[in-house]
């Protein structure tokens, strides 16, 4: 096999946007199962979605072909999916509001926040900490536990309050961050 570190070849250049397409075009898919009370159709979508966004990663980083259109669509597309389980999730029953809840002020909080401020021509570069990966892989983790095996139980309360906690603990981080890094302290 070859690898192309410096130009990669031109049909590689449009696979990661391509499967950030792909992603957000099965939300509506993903949904419609969950409405239909199909959840491990759901489950299967939900973990297709969450691999297309792994292997568009490493496709753009690998080949370094990221695009400004990569780089803003990405993150819409995470988060447009869990913001999209988590309340289909907590309306079917299976996702308590309190978890509900505050996945989507965090997510709600960083999407505007970030729309605020490139509207104010601010540059803005979130950075991944330890603590957002592991938000993403707890959240991701309570919405396959929830629909393959159920959202009740000692086990799942104890996934879902570790979940709630990181992602209130991960919200804070990244906004006393990005205003650190804005009013010029960090």
């Amino acid at each position: 096999m070859i690898f192309y570190k410096d130009s990669p070849p031109s049909r590689m250049r449009h696979i990661p946007n391509i499967l950030t397409f792909f992603r957000i075009l099965l939300v509506p898919v993903f949904l419609y199962f969950i409405l239909s009370d199909e959840y491990r159709t759901a489950a299967a979508v939900f973990i297709t979605a969450g691999l297309t966004d792994a292997v568009d990663g490493f496709i753009a980083r690998r080949y370094n072909v990221r695009t400004e259109l990569g780089t803003a669509l990405d993150p819409f597309a995470d988060k447009f999916l869990l913001i999209s389980a988590y309340i289909a999730l907590a309306a079917k029953g299976f996702i308590p509001v309190w978890l509900m809840v505050p996945v989507l002020i965090k997510d709600s909080i960083l999407l505007t926040g970030v729309a605020a401020l490139k509207g104010a021509g601010r540059k803005v570069k979130i950075v991944p900490s330890v603590f957002g990966k592991a938000t993403t892989v707890l959240q991701i983790t309570t919405v396959v536990y929830s629909m393959l095996v159920g959202g009740e139980g000692t086990v799942f309360l104890t996934l879902a309050a570790i979940t709630a906690i990181v992602t209130i603990y991960t919200g804070i981080d990244y906004v006393r961050k990005e205003f650190l890094i804005q009013t010029g302290r960090k």
